[in-house]
């Protein structure tokens, strides 16, 4: 072969190395805590399905469920030090590293899924999005809504605080969340979730809270027989990007990500009302689970609000802030 042909050759072949490299597909990692079928999962499946679309399936997500990549709090870390590229996780999760998204997880700050969307889509959320940017280099693209937090057990129904004197549950490793149930008088006791199933199965805790879409993908109603419908707190579950990664894309990579966690967030919500029924239905008739309400609700309402909220009013960024939030939602102020 000639010198001139060979180099024509080499150049040619580089090019399409060059070529193919620039427009191979991205796949970021995405941690998930919860399993398949689960709120978290259907975002981050949506968020990846729309993220491709947007980009000429150049950019999309691969996910890793069940807590495959670690605890939810440990992936804020990974995800803070760009070692990960994304993660699902509850906002009582991402309250460590940005404490002002605590906020969200305050009992009772939210009656229904209605207030919940409310202030996702307002201007407050935009501000905690700041917050987590400044305070732990994570940018939330999208939101998970899960739905109410149910408590479950393996011993007996519970109807009223009474009921739960002497049950040990399991929670996660949330400040607000433990002296919300301290202020009920239950023994709660923080469990990494990944351990959660064991420690049920196991007789370690009897009981546990998550929403009905966790309970049915992690296959607790298989250990636990008695639910009972809590509405302390609706479940919110950010998924966050490394803000390093983020700003490492270009302006068109930018938007499509954007785009795609607002769309995948509007996904989530429609996901939540149009599931959640039939969710609840298949424990009780496939799993035999036992749906109980509580006949005193009002009480543990009370008990939250008037021990639990002014222990964090400064953490999550003061007393006006709540007072922002339920102005948003036509409540009266404290």
């Amino acid at each position: 072969m000639k010198k001139s042909t060979l180099l024509k050759a080499i150049s040619l072949a580089a090019g399409l190395i060059i070529s193919n490299h620039s427009y191979a597909a991205e796949q970021f990692r995405m941690a998930v805590g919860d399993g398949g079928g689960s709120t978290q999962e259907a975002l981050g499946l949506k968020f990846s399905e729309l993220l491709s679309e947007k980009t000429g399936g150049k950019y999309s997500a691969t996910l890793f469920v069940n807590g495959q990549l670690g605890d939810e709090q440990a992936t804020v870390n990974e995800v803070a030090m760009g070692t990960l590229d994304m993660s699902v996780l509850g906002s009582n999760n991402l309250a460590p590293f940005s404490p002002s998204i605590g906020i969200l997880a305050l009992p009772y700050i939210f009656e229904n899924i209605d207030q919940a969307e409310a202030v996702i889509s307002s201007d407050i959320a935009e501000e905690l999005n700041q917050q987590v940017i400044k305070q732990a280099n994570a940018r939330i693209l999208a939101w998970t809504y899960s739905g109410f937090r149910m408590l479950t057990n393996s011993k007996r129904a519970v109807t009223k605080l009474s009921d739960l004197d002497g049950l040990s549950i399991r929670v996660p490793k949330s400040e607000i969340i433990l002296d919300t149930y301290s202020a009920l008088g239950i023994n709660a006791t923080p469990i990494a979730w990944s351990e959660t199933f064991t420690a049920l199965q196991q007789g370690v805790v009897a009981g546990q809270e998550t929403p009905y879409a966790a309970i049915h993908s992690m296959k607790f109603a298989d250990i636990q027989k008695h639910l009972t419908e809590t509405h302390y707190l609706f479940q919110l579950e950010p998924l966050i990007i490394s803000e390093s990664l983020f700003q490492e894309q270009s302006p068109e990579v930018q938007k499509a990500m954007l785009e795609a966690g607002k769309e995948s967030t509007v996904f989530s919500l429609q996901w939540l009302k149009n599931k959640e029924a039939a969710i609840k239905q298949e424990l009780v008739s496939k799993s035999g689970m036992q749906i109980s309400q509580l006949e005193d609700e009002s009480e543990w309402v009370k008990k939250s609000q008037d021990e639990v909220w002014p222990k964090f009013y400064e953490q999550v960024g003061g007393k006006e802030k709540v007072n922002a939030i339920l102005r948003l939602l036509n409540r009266q102020e404290i």
